[in-house]
């Protein structure tokens, strides 16, 4: 990789046809700006001024405002718009979404110029041959589709695959039924509508004995699915999903079966503590549907995890592995260096978005909202919760300890109790230190909860964020 150079060569953008669909007063101005490589898309919404927008800057192309004839002409050229609302131009990749009213009214427009780039994908071109299932991940605007449809046409052309595009919006192959030349011999499937993406997906491995399986914006549970279906038939997978980072993916619901699905397992007592765990922690359910996530920083940066199940292995433990970033300098030369570890422990989140190290309390005839004020005053990585089932440790008031049914139930959940001798905020907050495993009070945290049980705010709190 050291030394090699990138070798980017822009094949078309087809801006000449965009052009002519807007409004003349519009296309004028455009066609006196110097950068036009470098426009991101033109922005015409009713009652502004139409937009012209460029990576980190935004102009203004006219001061006469946008009228309704001036978005009513640009939808009579262009072809109709999809239940997403997207719509393109014949044998171009250029996509223009609608805004519309409340009662289905186009009343903005976004113009988005799309371009077939050679010499994307160089960086990674040694991945891309592997055989193995690939996952690109950016903010949108960073390249994600010009890099899906760069893969697929080496994948067809220069590899000899069986590759298959899982079209939705007609952005990867552009519009109409002919699908544009930068897809080189890939083959492409449109889809009717974004809800049936899954099952065109299924569709296309039943029916047409693909090798690779080509796919922009993985978005919901049933794409997720289906991909893992492909995926298990021994099919390439290269394909896109929402999020930037490989974190995301592991923290959506929706989506984190791609990289292997997250479940909550209950330990023994010998492996939690062989672990230095809680009894309940998150572990990988299952291999991941792509076997290398891509995090696409910039046009010219990528940070690659080369193995998806170690990586969401090392995060459910605290540990985030450091993905290997391949970057290009301005001359083009092509680098690589390693980056290191982070250590998750200090801020790692669950799937519901709480830490993963919290404490979850369920307390039986313990005040509750005297609990929850101890534990917001002490900013203890802790939660009460109402479900038993949920909890790692019973709060129990003293002169309920002989009720057999909640220490039996406690028992068989293997869960350890804490007495609370009292009912008051001081008795509360020292069973709750030890629950904790912190350090006793020191006189002035004890003088502080007894002013709070007065119902007094001692002058000096000792816990400011309170």
């Amino acid at each position: 990789m050291e030394g090699t150079h990138l070798t980017e060569r822009l094949i078309t953008d087809n801006l000449d046809e965009l052009l002519s669909k807007l409004p003349p007063r519009v296309t004028d101005a455009l066609r006196q700006e110097e950068n036009l490589h470098e426009l991101l898309e033109i922005v015409l919404d009713l009652g502004r001024e139409p937009e012209a927008r460029y990576p980190g800057k935004i102009k203004y192309l006219s001061s006469e405002l946008v009228g309704q004839a001036d978005i009513d002409y640009v939808v009579s050229k262009i072809g109709s718009f999809g239940d997403d609302n997207r719509a393109g131009i014949e044998r171009t990749l250029h996509r223009i979404s609608a805004i519309r009213n409340r009662t289905g009214k186009i009343v903005g427009l976004t113009c988005r110029v799309g371009r077939a780039i050679q010499g994307t994908i160089d960086i990674v071109r040694d991945l891309i041959e592997s055989g193995r299932s690939i996952l690109f991940m950016g903010r949108p605007g960073v390249g994600k589709t010009t890099k899906l449809r760069e893969t697929a046409r080496i994948l067809a052309d220069d590899l000899h695959k069986r590759v298959i595009i899982i079209d939705t919006s007609n952005e990867i192959a552009g519009d109409g039924d002919i699908p544009h030349p930068a897809i080189g011999r890939s083959r492409r499937m449109q889809v009717r509508t974004s809800a049936e993406q899954h099952a065109v997906m299924i569709e296309a491995v039943e029916n047409h004995m693909p090798e690779v399986i080509v796919i922009d914006e993985i978005s919901t549970t049933a794409e997720a699915d289906a991909a893992r279906t492909i995926a298990e038939r021994g099919v390439q997978l290269i394909g896109t999903a929402h999020g930037n980072s490989i974190e995301n993916l592991i923290l959506n619901p929706s989506l984190n079966d791609l990289v292997g699905g997250i479940e909550s397992v209950t330990l023994g007592d010998e492996e939690a503590k062989r672990r230095g765990t809680q009894k309940t922690v998150l572990e990988r359910k299952s291999p991941p549907t792509f076997d290398i996530a891509i995090e696409i920083q910039d046009r010219y940066q990528l940070a690659i995890h080369i193995d998806v199940s170690e990586v969401v292995d090392q995060y459910l433990r605290g540990k985030m592995p450091g993905p290997e970033v391949r970057w290009a300098d301005e001359q083009g030369k092509m680098h690589k260096t390693k980056e290191q570890a982070v250590d998750m422990r200090s801020q790692m989140v669950n799937i519901t978005g709480e830490p993963e190290s919290i404490m979850h309390i369920y307390p039986y005839a313990v005040s509750r909202s005297q609990l929850e004020r101890v534990i917001k005053t002490m900013r203890l990585p802790a939660k009460v919760t109402k479900n038993m089932d949920e909890a790692d440790a019973l709060m129990l008031l003293q002169s309920y300890r002989k009720h057999r049914k909640i220490t039996d139930a406690a028992e068989a959940r293997q869960m350890p109790v804490f007495i609370v001798r009292s009912n008051n905020i001081y008795q509360i907050q020292k069973t709750l230190r030890q629950v904790m495993q912190l350090d006793p009070a020191t006189n002035e945290e004890e003088e502080m909860f007894r002013e709070m049980d007065l119902g007094e705010d001692p002058e000096k709190m000792l816990y400011p964020d309170f």
